[in-house]
Order: C-alpha cells, then sequence, then structure tokens
C-alpha cells in the first residue's frame, strides 16, 4: 500500500479530521480575534451596567435625602384662620383641644400696623404655650420657626429648641414668649400683648 493511501486510512479509522499545518494555523488565529472581541464586548456590557447601576442608586440617594430633609418641614401646620377678637375683652380665644396633639399651628394678626405672626403648641409637659414667630437676633431675616417633633427649629440659624423652653427662656435665638392665659378649657391672648411684637415684624428699613 502506497503512502497516500496508508495516510488516508489512518484518518479514516481514527475518525479524527487530519489539517493541514498552514490552514490550523490560520483557524487558531481567527479563534483568538473572535474571543478577544467577545470578550471586549462582555466588559463593556459590565462597565455599562456598573453605571447605570450607579447612576440609579445615586439618584435614588438624593431622592431619600431631600425628603429626608424637607421632613422638618411638614410638621408646621399652614398659618390658621385668625380667630374673631371678643371686642368686649380686646382678646383672642383659642379651644384648648387645637393644640392637643402637640402640633405648633401658627397665625398671623392683621392689624393697623401690620401683620404680626405667633404659634401656639401644647409643650411635652402638657402646658399650652405662645410665642411670637421670630426671636431677638433672626427676626430681620423674616422666616420664624418651624417643628420637628419636640422642637422647634429657627429657619434662619437651624437652632432647636425644646417645646418647654417656649415662653420660659427668652433672648438670643429662642422664640419671643408671647404673653398667654388658661380660662377653662380656652387658651386667651390680649391683642394688645400681640401688639407688643411689632417690633419683630417692622422690616422699614432693616439691613
Amino acid at each position: 500500500m502506497s503512502r497516500k493511501k496508508k495516510r488516508t486510512a489512518t484518518t479514516k479509522a481514527s475518525g479524527q479530521p487530519i489539517e493541514v499545518g498552514g490552514n490550523t494555523a490560520v483557524s487558531d488565529k481567527m479563534a483568538s480575534k473572535k474571543a478577544a472581541v467577545l470578550g471586549t464586548h462582555k466588559r463593556s456590557y459590565r462597565s455599562l451596567i456598573i453605571i447605570i447601576t450607579c447612576v440609579v442608586l445615586a439618584a435614588g440617594g438624593f431622592y431619600f435625602m431631600n425628603r429626608r430633609t424637607n421632613a422638618g418641614n411638614s410638621y408646621t401646620p399652614a398659618v390658621q384662620s385668625q380667630l374673631p377678637a371678643n371686642p368686649a375683652t380686646n382678646e383672642l380665644i383659642y379651644p384648648a383641644s387645637l393644640f392637643e396633639d402637640g402640633n405648633a399651628r401658627h397665625y398671623e394678626y392683621k392689624g393697623p400696623a401690620g401683620t404680626i405672626k405667633y404659634f401656639i403648641l401644647k409643650s411635652s409637659d402638657g402646658i399650652i404655650r405662645a410665642a411670637f414667630d421670630a426671636c431677638d437676633v433672626c427676626w430681620r431675616a423674616g422666616k420664624g420657626y418651624f417643628q420637628v417633633g419636640d422642637h422647634m427649629v429657627c429657619r434662619n440659624c437651624g437652632q432647636k429648641f425644646a417645646s418647654i423652653r417656649v415662653n420660659e427662656v427668652k433672648g438670643g435665638c429662642n422664640p419671643s414668649p408671647l404673653k398667654r392665659s388658661m380660662e377653662g378649657n380656652n387658651v386667651v391672648i390680649r391683642i394688645d400683648d400681640i401688639l407688643e411684637g411689632y417690633q419683630y415684624f417692622n422690616f422699614t428699613g432693616r439691613i
């Protein structure tokens, strides 16, 4: 049997294709290029997924922090309507039941000289207190206070004041006290006492 026939017989017997040396090199080179291209695509895909995930997490974190930052403002109810004054005694009368929930309620007295703002709340020790929505330090900013839990927070400087300090401590950035009294189940505030706070809301020529 000739060498050519022996080579053919060997190929058929083994069942494995025998390629010429040159063709094998070309196939290996193509396979390497294909693997490199596929590897590049996989890396690009993974990088894109990582970037998208980071963007989503950052956006979610910003949204959460923004909601958390603004949560304090939600404790402050909208300015309440001014109750009719008692013409005989020159007083404003508020049912004590309005303040049972511990939330500060903001009011405005609109008089001939201008608008005076104040708030009333029931502190953690069960006492109903009142103060002007301003202080000796930050009144020029005209921002007032908002409530976070058991504290009133200055919108201008960010200082916090426990509810039990309202009407008790004055000066500095503490809410300026507003006189009030309890008569039965009502909170009574004299209009003359409200007018005493006009100095905190007269912004004419403020610096």
